[in-house]
């Protein structure tokens, strides 16, 4: 069943129940409510041209309601990443997907001083231009059995595409990520079973839908299950965040270890008693970040892993299988196999090898691009371009990014395994990450980046008790400000090309 259609499906079985608390406008809105709101932009939506449609929309319930109608009418939301370089990001998505409508926000565009884009057209508008009509005809839509109303919206097989997403372009240019519905519903499904999920779960939704892990766990998997999304705009909002979970008293949230520091950092205790599930994924998350939660929330923070490409849910620790430092257990619909990055051999447990994936979640490939997809696609399955093991417990251990590893002497240094140490050694409220560049003689060298000035010495003894000498940053530099992508992330692509002005401020 197609994503649009199992909402369609979950708006008739809990009609009166709020599917949204939108937290940014101050509405409310039943599932009965949102059905008709959806079928309204659906005829709206229709006046577009076929094929793919932008949408470039905060989190709320006009932007899941508005990824419900594109589908609803036949269209492919494609994702566009409002957060850093908004316009950029618009017409490139427009150039490589051949489409010209973006449906975006006059209010957003004002916020982020984003000039208008050809082809851009605003849902304030649209709204505007919904009549008595349209309201009766949709209520009256509504109205008909489930069965009746699909035939009345658009259907496709499960291997048709439900989204473009665009990949963060932290190494190079964007790919287009072509997920199905098969994809979603997939991940959907063994996500849930992990940790249980069900409809009387309450979803904090403050991700943005552009980001996969926003999409999937923050969007659809509540709409799956009738759940009721308690959504909020700005996830860097971290005090607001924190009143609002103890308002709204959702019980699942899910996030970065970044947002995850600043409601930790913004919080007073009690503000996340409501919580049951909390899950920190999109980057390594810091001893120190769980400890700090447990302690202040007395919330478990459990560290999962994904990719785009991957829906995005590969392995997470659950409340029953709790392995902190790992990133879990593969999901039960996912099979994961440890290569060896030479030979192509099966890793044995405990052996570092590239991380490879297979199962119904894994993408139909990158839109319009063969060669790339030919490259991270091979008989069924998705080379991550990571690095990790299997314990003998199952349990996956992420080191970073094959890209992220150095070869320094002949030996493979984890760039992620410095960063561990290097935060170890930090203040909690320090901002870091290690890079490397290129050297003469030994072909590399690791540089450790921070914004504040750190005591060198200090630092390379303490990491020189956790790390072998190779793996010692040679160069300390001082950035004022570390470059991040949306998620919070460092990005590690405009660090290194900032390199050459923070030489000045090495210390």
């Amino acid at each position: 069943m197609l994503l649009h259609q199992r909402f369609v499906h979950t708006a008739k079985k809990f009609r009166k129940k709020l599917a949204f608390i939108d937290c940014t406008l101050d509405k409310r809105i039943t599932y009965s409510q949102a059905l008709v709101a959806s079928l309204i932009l659906t005829n709206k939506f229709k006046q577009y041209d076929p094929g793919f449609i932008g949408i470039m929309l905060p989190t709320s319930a006009a932007a899941a309601l508005s990824v419900l109608a594109a589908l609803m009418s036949g269209r492919i939301p494609a994702m566009i990443n409002y957060s850093t370089g908004a316009k950029k990001n618009a017409e490139y998505a427009q150039k490589k997907c051949n489409f010209s409508t973006i449906v975006t926000s006059k209010a957003l565009l004002e916020k982020i001083d984003c000039p208008k884009v050809a082809g851009m057209v605003f849902i304030e508008d649209i709204m505007a231009s919904i009549t008595a009509v349209d309201k009766v005809l949709a209520a009256l839509k509504s109205q008909l059995p489930a069965a009746a109303l699909l035939k009345l919206i658009h259907s496709d097989d499960d291997d048709s595409d439900s989204v473009i997403l665009f990949t963060s372009g932290s190494e190079k240019d964007p790919k287009a990520v072509q997920l199905t519905h098969r994809n979603i519903v997939s991940n959907i499904e063994g996500y849930s079973d992990a940790f249980g999920i069900s409809s009387e779960h309450r979803m904090l939704v403050n991700l943005p839908f552009f980001h996969v892990f926003g999409l999937t766990t923050s969007l659809w998997t509540p709409l799956h299950h009738g759940m009721t999304l308690v959504t909020y705009a700005n996830p860097l909002d971290y005090k607001t965040i924190s009143n609002i979970v103890r308002q709204e008293k959702p019980t699942m949230m899910v996030g970065t270890p970044a947002f995850f520091r600043g409601y930790l950092d913004k919080s007073q205790p009690g503000d996340y008693a409501s919580i049951r599930i909390a899950v920190c994924g999109a980057d390594k998350c810091p001893e120190a970040l769980r400890e700090g939660f447990l302690k202040k929330h007395n919330v478990v923070l459990y560290e999962g892993y994904g990719a785009t490409e991957t829906s995005p849910v590969i392995s997470s620790n659950v409340p029953n299988f709790n392995k902190p430092g790992s990133v879990g257990k593969p999901l039960a619909n996912i099979e994961v196999r440890i290569e060896n990055y030479e030979t192509g051999e099966e890793c044995a447990p405990g052996e570092l090898g590239k991380i490879m994936v297979k199962g119904d979640s894994i993408m139909k490939g990158y839109f319009d691009d063969l060669e790339e997809t030919s490259m991270r696609l091979r008989s069924g399955w998705y080379d991550t371009g990571d690095m990790g093991y299997l314990d003998d417990d199952g349990y996956l251990w992420h080191r970073g990014r094959l890209k992220r590893f150095v070869k320094i002497g002949g030996e493979m240094i984890s760039l992620v395994s410095v960063e561990d140490a290097l935060g170890r050694l930090l203040p909690n409220e320090m901002e870091y990450c290690v890079v490397e560049i290129p050297d003469a003689a030994k072909g590399a060298k690791i540089v450790a980046v921070t914004n504040q000035e750190v005591a060198k010495k200090e630092i390379l003894n303490g990491l020189a008790k956790r790390l072998p000498k190779l793996a010692l940053p040679k160069q300390f530099v001082v950035l004022d400000e570390l470059p991040k992508m949306s998620s919070g992330k460092v990005d590690f692509r405009a660090t290194t090309e900032n390199r050459p002005t923070a030489i000045a401020r090495r210390s």
